[in-house]
């Protein structure tokens, strides 16, 4: 880059070092890069160290609270910040698409919002992935909080959002053992927070928003109050939206987050039969 980009880069790990590499490598171009760390018991810490990075350990205790933390309390440098998993990388053509657009901004965007390419067995899922989802990523500094959804999170900006148009690449490497425990934590989370939501109204219409941060919201609250889940969940990701031209990578995602769909089903049925599972710890 010719001159520097005025973007800090906050990653979030707990037990990443299969990931932080690839990682902090995308992120060579950044001069401010802050990891927050909920206590790893593994090389993570050494590993962000290593490569400059400024590093905070914080308990986690929620997406969204654990985002809020880190902007509020991590003093990044520069007035946007881009916000990553471990397992995502930023490529070169965002960037160069950073680089271009951000010094031209206007001051009413507060955020924008990024597309993910997920990846399984070193694929790209195009189809089965639902590609693309949208996840608000870059903002600006004061200008967005986040809110714990589930196993997620939402946000609330203040200002306009607008969208980048490279994506994020997303691959989780740590294996079928690994999605298994993380999608139990996931799905608990998931099915507390729709036992909640049921109390609130929804509206239909937001299917056919144009903002697809409300589509995609619209469509989780009505797949929730839909019976048979798992098996409408498969037919639509794998049919419908055409997951069968991934390959066997498709397939077997495909049914993977049909048995998510599972999981949060037979865990709300458990919560209103008045049982609660064992806790656990709930990170990524």
């Amino acid at each position: 880059m010719s001159r520097p980009i005025a973007v800090t880069a906050m990653v979030f790990t707990l037990d990443e070092e299969i990931h932080l590499p690839d990682c902090l490598e995308s992120l060579g171009w950044c001069d401010d890069i802050v990891v927050v760390d909920s206590y790893s018991t593994d090389r993570s810490v050494e590993l962000s160290r290593q490569r400059g990075a400024r590093v905070f350990q914080r308990e986690f205790d929620g997406f969204g609270t654990q985002r809020n933390w880190a902007l509020e309390s991590t003093g990044p440098k520069h007035p946007w910040i881009l916000i990553l998993d471990a397992d995502e990388r930023v490529p070169p053509e965002m960037v160069r698409e950073l680089a271009e657009r951000l010094p031209g901004v206007p001051a009413h965007v507060g955020a924008f919002r990024i597309a993910r390419r997920f990846y399984f067995w070193g694929r790209w899922l195009r189809y089965s992935s639902l590609y693309p989802t949208y996840v608000v990523r870059l903002c600006r500094a004061g200008r967005v909080r986040y809110l714990n959804r589930g196993h997620a999170e939402t946000q609330e900006v203040d200002g306009s959002i607008w969208e980048l148009g490279t994506d994020l690449v997303d691959e989780n490497r740590k294996g079928l053992g690994e999605w298994f425990l993380r999608q139990n934590r996931y799905s608990s989370s998931e099915a507390e927070f729709e036992l909640a939501q049921e109390r609130s109204p929804w509206r239909l219409a937001d299917l056919a928003s144009a903002d697809p941060l409300v589509r995609r919201t619209a469509l989780k609250r009505l797949a929730a109050s839909i019976p048979g889940r798992p098996a409408w969940y498969f037919l639509y990701s794998y049919i419908v939206r055409r997951g069968f031209l991934d390959g066997a990578p498709g397939f077997i995602f495909c049914l993977l987050k049909s048995v998510y769909q599972w999981m949060i089903s037979i865990k709300k049925i458990q919560s209103r039969l008045g049982m609660t599972a064992s806790p656990m710890r709930n990170e990524k």
